[in-house]
């Protein structure tokens, strides 16, 4: 007997569009998926968030604390002003009677109170006028006019502490030429154009010039370096800025490109120290290519691991979940590093790593963690090189924190309009960063810079005592 059941054009063509709005539903899940992905669950930055995620819940018994000082900390009070700062004697205040029954007062034994004031001069500029006299050769009857030093001759109409405080608003204080002209005009009571001040700009990023290459050499020998990237406009073309994050250096340089090429230029095809950085392909091109160490950002990681376990897919849930719970013991036992000793430590480390680790080698993974997944079994002891490189972070906050700064400045400025804007931003941009990280006055420094380049000496390196 025929068992086989009749054809039935009908039930096909059904069959075939149930199949199509299956794949065509579960697509449109996981682009649902992607729309909720914000700055705490995915690379993306806090400003491409539309609505900002809400903080996480905290642990059952804390409470949130209040703003400002909190109970037991030690109070902070402002230091006693150098004695070099007041320009006459202190002004005494004294009380003849009581301000209650108004008898006489015997002066009391105490220290008196103290309030010190600060406040600028009524005229912040001074003017010095060179005067160069002629003087006449009767033997080849010509004029010669006395040369002006050459210091003074570079620096023309704005002297160096002026064009100190140019170069420290343009670049430390994000202000735009239009800004600074009328603080000069209104604070400094100079009127200067805008033409003069861009010229200004240029002398102060000749002056730097000489610092920022060192430290660009000096790229190549560190052993640990954290890198990270951000865009970057120049006339409204795409641009990108990197930013190299040494111990105590930051530099950073815009390039067209966001490729390995920026790497392979920067840092060589013999870079043997370890650089910290998130999974982008630029970085695990320099790796393949040049057998460069990278420590991955575990902060990127536990990020995609929080999306995970939001994934319409119960197996992509379950994914995250177990990756987040190994995560989570990892990040335990570096918190307890202090109360273990080293080789506790290691051993509890090494198990942690293991365990986080073993989940890609899960079976029940959704399509959107196997990539992560993949990425766990191909790349994962990128993710742990700091259990073996002293000094090195498991996370790339340190680079990613260093361009803030360059974040502001994108929002205030909009970008440059050419090569020579590019090549001030990349320098003034290394000395704010570098004179933070060493505890230096950036004001101070580029003043430094300023003097040498007028009297046409090295400007004095940003290299810390020692390297």
């Amino acid at each position: 007997m025929n068992t086989t059941p009749p054809f039935c054009p009908n039930c096909e063509r059904q069959q075939t569009e149930i199949n199509s709005l299956r794949a065509e539903m579960a697509e449109l899940k996981r682009e649902i998926a992607a729309l909720r992905k914000d700055s705490s669950t995915s690379s993306k930055p806090p400003s491409s968030d539309i609505v900002k995620p809400p903080k996480p819940a905290l642990p059952p018994g804390e409470t949130r604390r209040k703003p400002g000082g909190q109970p037991g900390h030690p109070k902070h009070e402002r230091a006693a002003l150098p004695a070099a700062m007041f320009v006459g004697p202190p002004i005494e205040h004294r009380l003849l009677f009581c301000p209650d029954c108004h008898g006489n007062l015997h002066a009391a034994n105490l220290d008196p109170r103290l309030l010190q004031q600060i406040d600028i001069p009524d005229i912040l500029a001074f003017a010095t006028e060179h005067r160069s006299y002629a003087g006449w050769c009767p033997d080849c009857h010509t004029v010669h006019y006395a040369p002006f030093p050459a210091e003074v001759q570079a620096a023309g109409l704005v002297g160096p502490r002026l064009t100190t405080l140019i170069a420290y608003l343009k670049g430390a204080c994000h202000a735009s030429f239009g800004t600074i002209r009328k603080f000069i005009r209104d604070v400094v009571g100079v009127s200067i154009s805008r033409g003069h001040l861009r010229n200004v700009i240029a002398k102060v990023c000749e002056a730097l010039d000489g610092p920022y290459e060192e430290l660009l050499e000096d790229l190549r020998d560190q052993g640990i370096l954290n890198v990270d990237e951000t865009g970057h406009k120049q006339s409204g073309e795409r641009m990108w800025t990197w930013c190299f994050c040494a111990k105590l250096y930051t530099l950073f340089k815009i390039d067209p490109t966001r490729s390995g090429d920026v790497l392979i230029e920067v840092l060589g095809n013999e870079f043997d120290g370890v650089l910290g950085c998130d999974f982008f392909s630029a970085y695990r091109r320099y790796m393949r290519e040049f057998d460069v160490k990278l420590q991955f950002c575990l902060a990127h990681l536990i990020r995609e691991v929080k999306y995970l376990k939001t994934a319409a897919d119960w197996r992509d849930k379950f994914f995250g979940h177990c990756l987040s719970d190994e995560l989570r013991n990892l990040f335990k036992v570096i918190h307890r590093r202090e109360q273990l000793s080293d080789a506790e430590f290691q051993e509890q480390l090494a198990a942690a790593r293991d365990a986080v680790l073993g989940c890609g080698r899960l079976a029940t993974v959704g399509p959107e963690g196997q990539s992560i997944a993949k990425r766990l079994r191909e790349y994962g002891a990128g993710y742990f090189r700091f259990m073996t490189t002293p000094g090195l972070e498991p996370t790339n906050n340190l680079a990613e924190q260093a361009i803030r700064f360059v974040v502001l400045d994108r929002v205030v400025t909009q970008g440059t309009r050419s090569v020579a804007g590019n090549q001030w931003c990349e320098r003034i941009w290394t000395v704010v960063a570098t004179c933070a990280k060493q505890g230096k006055s950036v004001f101070d420094y580029l003043h430094k810079c300023v003097v040498a380049h007028f009297h046409g000496a090295e400007s004095p390196s940003l290299l810390p005592q020692g390297n």
